[in-house]
């Protein structure tokens, strides 16, 4: 198994990269957030790495940062969710965005992957809830990450969306402003400081 792998761009397209590493070139499949984060070709990378055995080959997913790669392993535990779907969610979505997609029951981010349609979607927002609340992949928690928010918390993030904000967004705000003011936070108080924190 490849975990990692480090050497120079030789070339890349799309949806993958050739890594030259002492002169042996490794076709790595990758999202579009990593492929931008790549260096122009003859420039040094490192790709950590998630390796696949099929029947017929042996295929490599590179991501720029560990908590890509992890994320990537989790879409593929839900059922309907092979590694191009996973790689466009994760070229939609970064980490923490998809982190509080989930949590906030986002399921219009969720949607913006190419190739995910509404029932993968709900598939994906019902398996993965409970798994986000308890994970910070990567060492890094996403702000707003957690399995739920209280109900004054959930009813100022139902005032946020009503008045346009995204549920992610609105959901990440009210997280924050919930941790700020504690038990203290009544609907409207919680609103005002998610309103904000939206504005900073």
């Amino acid at each position: 198994m490849i975990g990692k792998l480090s050497g120079t761009v030789d070339s890349s397209d799309a949806t993958s990269v050739v890594l030259d590493v002492n002169g042996v070139g490794y076709v790595v499949q990758c999202s579009s957030r990593t492929l931008g984060r790549l260096p122009p070709r003859g420039g040094a990378a490192s790709l950590h790495v998630e390796t696949t055995v099929k029947e017929d080959r042996i295929v490599l997913y590179g991501f720029a940062e560990r908590a890509e790669r992890d994320w990537f392993r989790l879409l593929m535990t839900v059922q309907g969710v092979g590694a191009r779907t996973a790689l466009a969610i994760l070229s939609a979505l970064s980490p923490e965005d998809a982190a509080r997609a989930i949590a906030a029951g986002d399921r219009a981010a969720i949607v913006r992957a190419d190739g995910v349609g509404p029932k993968l979607a709900a598939r994906l927002l019902h398996e993965l809830k409970d798994k986000v609340g308890d994970l910070a992949l990567g060492g890094t928690a996403a702000p707003g990450a957690r399995a739920a928010l209280p109900g004054p918390a959930a009813d100022a993030v139902s005032a946020l969306v009503n008045l346009g904000y995204g549920r992610s967004e609105a959901f990440a705000a009210v997280a924050r402003a919930a941790d700020a003011l504690g038990t203290d936070g009544d609907v409207g108080a919680l609103v005002r400081a998610g309103l904000k924190e939206l504005s900073a």
